[in-house]
Formats: structure tokens, sequence, C-alpha cells
């Protein structure tokens, strides 16, 4: 008993006086400074980061910290290695090379194997590197006969590490294939050499709107550079020249001059006051007709029409505020302008699905399609899903500026928009790809009925063929295929002008398409429209 009470006392005394063990927390691979350990263990725990890092003011990333792990990482192969590296997210060759070697060394680049010396008879690799003989002749004479060296394919993955301030600030550019090669001879330093290093990067044939720039990592900026470097461009591979020793990459960064920027906002601009100022006139027609046309207030078509073209004319509106006023204001600002502009873009994208929908019921579905309050629901999903990206979107921080840079790395755009490229594919792309293939598949199955329905009565009227064309214009008008012209943009500058001035005369499209459908006479028009006499036979709004 004794013992006991002692322990408790003991016990007691330690808990009172506050002597508490500590426990150290786990160690953040992504911001640790200590020293530089390269084990299998430590490694992948780092190269970890080059995902898990992907804002620049991601406190739990130290991107100079990691950039110069990796840096060191060669210089610790070259002094401590005696094999090669193969692990998925680097691989490297360690060799020790003759100082008297007669020609010049080639070594292959593929992004799947370890860098392996090929013979000049050897059928070539698509990616490679050609390490010149006097790079090693210049090494002779420190009485050696044989130096090492190190070839190493890193993968940087999809974060912000060694992506630069540049790069990250640049919407749109990235490293090809997030991969960086480096050579490393002994200790020979980052000198100018009589004779370039040619490394070979193969890749598919890329658009004319995109620049392919040879470029090695300057540790003394932190960011990629280009100066002695050279970049030959050909269809499915770049060649780049560099007059010393480093890690070298080749970047893709979309260009658009200063010029072509100016004549495409000037286009826009005027496309969006046309629209405005036509949606603004069907939106006039659409209240006149409503107090003077009993079935208007009945019909659905209409209210959808109008739906869709007053979100029409606030994204126009808003994209001219936007392009106007740049990045002018403060932070908080511009995203709340970001924000807008992308939550009236969404609704038309969402509208014109709305559209196609109820196409899809007048015209293919025909039977069956009754729904309480169906204009109601068709306006909660209109107005009320965008709200809710847009929401997703604000709370992770994607909303901030957005540059487009020309050739020589000038700023020839600024506005408020995404800062954050999975965002915007998420929240715009994917939204749109999914809107757009809708509404195309609704208008292909439409269209195939109308012209079904044309040549069985072929006899019966002059013309019927051209009419039909006609309806499925007007009604891709409504389904937004102009938008689909977008996909069609990397293919030159050609069809960046087409779809920067069709899609923004949509409003246009849409006001003519209205008065040949309700003016001046509904029954002599609507006949020919192959789908709005449905319209009168089929009157979805019971509330």
């Amino acid at each position: 008993m004794a013992v006991a009470r002692s322990l408790g006392l003991l016990l007691f005394l330690l808990l009172a006086s506050g002597e508490t063990t500590t426990v150290e927390s786990p160690t953040n691979a992504c911001q640790s400074s200590k020293a530089y350990e390269y084990d299998s263990f430590y490694l992948n725990d780092r190269a970890e980061c080059f995902n898990s890092c992907q804002r620049l003011e991601d406190s739990s990333c130290d991107v100079g910290n990691l950039q110069s792990y990796w840096l060191n990482y060669e210089s610790y192969l070259l002094k401590n290695s005696t094999q090669s590296v193969d692990m998925p997210f680097v691989k490297a060759l360690i060799q020790n090379i003759s100082l008297d070697i007669s020609e010049d060394l080639l070594y292959s680049l593929m992004p799947s194997q370890i860098p392996r010396q090929v013979m000049q008879d050897e059928d070539q690799p698509a990616d490679r590197v050609r390490l010149p003989k006097s790079l090693f002749g210049a090494l002779a004479g420190n009485n050696r006969s044989t130096v090492r060296l190190a070839i190493t394919i890193l993968n940087i993955g999809a974060g912000n590490v060694f992506k630069g301030p540049k790069l990250l600030q640049d919407n749109g550019s990235s490293v090809l294939n997030n991969r960086m090669v480096g050579l490393s001879v002994g200790q020979m330093p980052a000198t100018v050499l009589s004779e370039p290093v040619e490394i070979i990067f193969s890749h598919q044939h890329q658009p004319p709107n995109v620049i392919l720039t040879c470029v090695f990592w300057d540790v003394a900026k932190g960011d990629w550079d280009s100066q002695g470097c050279s970049t030959e461009l050909e269809d499915e591979r770049t060649v780049c020249r560099c007059n010393h020793l480093t890690f070298f990459a080749l970047l893709l960064r979309p260009i658009l001059d200063l010029a072509t920027v100016q004549a495409l906002t000037r286009i826009s601009q005027a496309g969006c006051a046309v629209s405005m100022i036509f949606l603004a006139f069907s939106m006039v027609l659409f209240v006149i007709f409503r107090l003077s046309l009993q079935r208007f207030k009945s019909e659905d078509a209409p209210k959808i029409h109008m739906a869709l073209s007053v979100s029409l004319f606030l994204l126009n509106l808003t994209f001219l505020i936007n392009v106007g006023s740049g990045s002018q204001g403060s932070p908080a600002s511009c995203c709340v302008r970001a924000a807008i502009f992308h939550y009236f873009l969404l609704c038309v994208f969402t509208w014109m699905s709305l559209e196609a929908f109820h196409l899809y019921l007048l015209a293919i579905r025909v039977f069956n399609t009754y729904f309480g309050h169906y204009f109601l629901k068709l306006s909660l999903l209109g107005w009320g899903l965008p709200v809710l990206v847009v929401i997703g979107a604000g709370s992770s921080s994607s909303y901030g500026i957005y540059t487009i840079r020309d050739q020589e790395n000038r700023t020839s755009l600024e506005l408020c928009w995404f800062q954050k490229e999975p965002a915007l594919y998420a929240t715009v792309h994917a939204y749109f790809l999914v809107t757009f293939l809708f509404g195309a598949v609704v208008l292909a199955l439409v269209a195939w009925k109308i012209f079904t329905l044309a040549s069985v009565t072929a006899g019966k009227g002059e013309g019927q063929t051209w009419k039909s064309v006609l309806t499925v214009l007007g009604l891709s008008s409504l389904v937004g295929m102009t938008w689909g012209l977008a996909v069609l943009t990397p293919l030159g500058l050609s069809t960046i002008y087409i779809f920067a001035f069709l899609n923004s005369l949509q409003g246009l499209f849409i006001f003519s398409w209205f008065i040949i459908l309700y003016f001046p006479t509904r029954n002599t028009k609507a006949s020919s429209s192959g789908t709005a006499h449905l319209d009168q036979a089929h009157s979805m709004s019971q509330e």
C-alpha cells in the first residue's frame, strides 16, 4: 500500500508540475528544410509534392526547397551512386565516360525507360539527346581519363513545383508532358560550351496559336529561361540546342499578339452590342405579345426563348463591363466581376440546354409531356444550378486576374476571370461540353424528323427544302450551335475570328427566329417551322 501511495503521489506531482511528454508532429515532406536525404523513402515522399502543391500561396509547400532538393539530386547521383535509378517519377542513367571519345554520344530519353546509350547506326529513338565529343575533350588534361555522366528524366507532375512564376501566371501554358531532362558531366560548371548539346522532344502536331520554346531552369531566378537555347520546330518534334548543362524542358504557350487580341476584342464588343440591341427588341416584343395575345400567356416556348434572351443580354452586358474595366479595382471586386460573368455564362449554357429539352418534348417525344408547374421548374434549374456552380468555384478561390500574353511574354489582355485552370476546365469547359452535346443530339434528331417530313410532303409545295433548312438554322441559334465553333479555334486564327464574329451575334439570330415564328401572323409563319405548330397543340404549363 505504501508503494501504491508513493506512485500515486509521484503521478500527482508530475501532472501538477505540468511536465508532460511532447510528441513530435509528423514532418511535412513538402515543407521540410532538413538536410537532403535521397533514399527511396524520402524520394517517394518528396515526389508526392509534385501533385499536392497546387497553389503559389499554399503554405504547406516550400516550393523553393523542393526545387533545390531535386536540383541537388543529380549532383548526389554523380558523387554517390554507382547504378541507375528506375522509379515512376525519376529515371536516371549514371555512367563513366572516357574523355578520349572519337564521336558524339547519343542517348534515348523515352519517358518510360531509363536513359540508355544508342549507337550511331542504330534506329534513333523519337526522344533523344546528343552530347558532342568536344564537351568531353574540354575536360581532358586533368590527370584523369574518365568522367561521370548523369542523365535524368524527372516527371514534375501537375503542381507548381518547377513551373516558375511566369508559367503559373500565364494561363494555358505548360511544360510538355510535365517532363524535365537533366544533364550533368562531372563537376563541370554551367558555362558556355563550344558546341551545344542537342535535345529532341517528340510530340503531337501543335496548333498554330501555340508556341513551343526550349528552356532551361535558371537557378538564380527560380524560373524558366531560354537564353543560350535555340528552338527548331518540326511537325511532330522540336529540336533544342543549348550551350550549357542543366535541367531542360519544352514549354507550350498559347499566343495571341496584341494586334490580334485588340481586333478580336473589338469584333466581340461590336457583336455583343448588336446582340444586346436585338435581344432588347425581342424582350419588348415578348411583352407586347404577352399583353395582346391570349395564347402567349399559356405557351411555354416564348417564355423559354425570353429566359434565354435575358441571360444572353446580361452575359453580353457583363462581358462588355469586364473587358472594358480589365483588371482594375481591388482583388475582391475583380473576383466579384469574374463570378458574375461566370454566372451569366452558365445561365446561357443552361437555358440553351433547356431549349433543347423543350424542343425534344415538342418534336420527338410529343405524347405524355405533361409536367405540373413546368416553366417554374425550368426556371429553378436555369437560374439556380449556375448559382451552385459559382458558389463552389468561389469557395475554392478560383477567380482572379486572367492574363493573355504574346510570344515575347508581353501582356496582351488582362481581365477578371479564372486564375485556376482545374476550376476553369470543370465549371466552364466540361459544363459547356455536356450542354453542347445534348443540344447537338436533339437538333440532329429534330432535323432528321423535319427533313423526313419535307420528303413526304415534297409535292405539296415549293421551297419545302429551303424552309426546312431555315427552320434547322433557326433552331440551332436557340440551342447554341454557334458556341460549338469554340472546338475549332485551335485550328488557327481564322476559326477564332469566325467564332468571335458569329457567336457574338447570337442575339440577332434569336431575334430573327422570333420574328419569323411569331410575327406578323403566327399561323402562316409557324406552319412552315416544322415544330412551332406543336406549341399550339401541346401547351405544357398547367400552373
